[in-house]
């Protein structure tokens, strides 16, 4: 008889705060044979961020051809770092540093001191041409500055955006051509800050736009054709009228930029921007059938509590930047069968608490760096029987002798890595993207912190001394000079500072009409995060008048934007 499961309500080991644990968890916590979690999911989320460095980049040298390169590990790290080339090469052995596992020790503490002499990869990188400056991107060529890019071409200071040519500063975003910062929007081209959209050509400031042609400042419209602010016009009133909004010059632009955001506020969102989903819960869901409590996922199926899914996740819980899997568990960027508390594992099957064994990988149990092994603990070569004779006794040794972090935390089997041994401090991760907080809150908290190091630029050009209007710029007056960064180091968002503007990216300027930034990368990188709702649910009722529904909805209570049911929504909107 199968045994019966109620909701059980925990305690959490970081947060203090209570979370449940519903009978359909029990049930695939039985399935893979892992106990129930004794973090909740948003600070179990959180605890894989801190492993996911995207965008904190550093110049160092490769210790092995001692070339020079970008990594994402400073040069005070305690391991080597290899370039792609040398990393992916026959020149070394990741299996050279196996060692056998000792019970009398912690088993965190004997991964980590793994961790800390097998050599890693300075940047994650997998068939990419000419594409020095890209992190965890893959299947890309000509492109710069990006981080989760998919099969990019000619893609510039984007982060998320798959299948897209020619595009710059975007975000979860795919098969864009020609388009310049671009939010949650798909199959769009030849357009410029679209949010929530799909299928638009030659618009600019859309709002839940789909099937739209060269319209300006609109929002929920459906298949229209020159439009400024939901107003119909004729193609030469259009024309007229767009030169007013769109003329490369970034005072205009700037005043454009301020409707839009009126214009978000005065319009109805519905409760969540799912798209064709069954039976799910989250925001940003598409193509997607029975997933819970889940964030930015495609064509995805029975998992809870994942977020950033590229595709065809099945049956899987508590996973971040993961696709193409089934039965996958407190992991982060990765892609398989049966992989549970994993760092950047790909193509593999039945792998545990390993980091960064990325290609062809089975039967691994805390190893690191390997590709295409098996039957490996600690980097260490077993037959498989000793293999499966082993690894039950490391999994009872783990909640035997239990990792004790700083805050006094426990680490038993079932747990993902302990927090304090990632290689990167919280504010290099994309931890901060999300959960921001502040030195001494992140110290007090446990986690690392890396302090911002002194740039002393020398500026060349102030914000101030820019042309207002990119038809007054010369190349030889902006190419290779150090300009301001409008924020001076002032925000919490990373900020640089200073920047340069590439070749490239001035003549995508030109060709788009679009005045020069005033905000450095990493700062025009927050601005576009700060446009999109939290990983994060509450329960409200429908904001039309007269109708009950309730549901759940990324749009926070005491926010002021407009939040209707989907039947109304669509009421209003068709």
């Amino acid at each position: 008889m199968e045994k019966e499961y109620k909701n059980l309500v925990l305690g959490c080991q970081n947060c203090k705060e209570d979370f449940i644990i519903e009978p359909d968890d029990f049930l695939f916590y039985e399935k893979i044979k892992v106990p129930p979690p004794t973090f909740c999911s948003e600070c179990r989320k959180i605890r894989r961020m801190i492993w996911r460095n995207e965008r904190s980049l550093y110049k160092s040298n490769c210790d092995l051809c001692k070339k020079s390169i970008i990594s994402v590990y400073p040069t005070e790290n305690t391991f080597p770092v290899y370039c792609v080339d040398c990393w992916w090469s026959d020149n070394w052995d990741p299996m050279d540093y196996g060692v056998d596992y000792d019970f009398s020790r912690p088993f965190f503490n004997q991964l980590f001191d793994l961790i800390k002499k097998v050599p890693r990869q300075s940047l994650n990188s997998l068939n990419n041409f000419n594409c020095p400056y890209i992190n965890y991107a893959w299947n890309s060529k000509n492109s710069y500055m990006c981080f989760d890019l998919g099969y990019g071409e000619n893609v510039f200071y984007s982060n998320a955006c798959h299948f897209s040519k020619d595009s710059q500063d975007n975000s979860y975003s795919k098969k864009l051509d020609l388009c310049y910062q671009c939010i949650d929007s798909q199959e769009s081209s030849t357009s410029s800050n679209l949010e929530k959209c799909k299928d638009c050509l030659d618009s600019h400031f859309l709002y839940n736009c789909k099937g739209c042609f060269s319209c300006i400042l609109c929002s929920n419209l459906r298949n229209q054709k020159y439009c400024i602010l939901n107003k119909q016009y004729t193609k030469d009133e259009y024309e007229k009228i767009k030169k007013e909004y769109i003329n490369g010059s970034f005072s205009a632009r700037e005043n454009v930029s301020k409707l839009f955001k009126q214009l978000k506020l005065d319009s109805i969102n519905k409760e969540n921007s799912n798209i064709q989903t069954n039976n799910c819960t989250g925001n940003n869901i598409w193509n997607c059938d029975n997933c819970k409590q889940s964030f930015n996922i495609f064509k995805s199926q029975n998992c809870k509590f994942v977020n950033d899914i590229d595709s065809d996740l099945k049956d899987s819980m508590d996973l971040s930047c993961a696709a193409e899997g089934e039965l996958m568990y407190e992991s982060t960027s990765v892609s398989g069968h049966n992989l549970f508390f994993d760092v950047l594992v790909g193509f593999s099957l039945d792998v545990l608490y390993s980091v960064y064994c990325i290609k062809n990988n089975k039967n691994l149990f805390a190893c690191v760096s390997l590709r295409s092994k098996q039957y490996c603990i600690l980097n260490r070569q077993y037959t498989k029987e000793e293999y499966e004779e082993l690894v039950p006794k490391i999994i009872q040794h783990m909640s035997d002798q239990p990792y004790i972090d700083s805050k006094g935390r426990v680490y038993k089997y079932g747990e993902f890595f302990p927090s304090e041994l990632s290689p990167f401090a919280y504010n290099e991760t994309i931890a901060q993207e999300y959960y921001p907080l502040t030195k001494e809150q992140a110290l007090e908290q446990g986690y690392k912190w890396k302090d911002k190091e002194e740039r002393n630029y020398t500026i060349d050009i102030h914000t101030e001394d820019i042309p207002d209007s990119i038809n007054d710029i010369q190349d030889n007056d902006i190419l290779n000079k150090v300009i301001e960064c409008s924020h001076k180091g002032t925000c919490n968002q990373q900020c640089t500072e200073a920047f340069k503007i590439i070749p490239e990216e001035l003549s995508f300027y030109r060709r788009m009409n679009l005045p020069l930034p005033r905000l450095c990368p990493n700062c025009r990188h927050y601005e576009r995060l700060a446009q999109r709702n939290p990983m994060k649910l509450w329960h409200r009722q429908c904001m039309k008048e007269g109708c009950t529904n309730e549901f759940e909805t990324s749009y926070a209570p005491e926010r002021p934007e407009i939040v209707y049911c989907e039947r109304c929504y669509q009421n209003e909107v068709y």
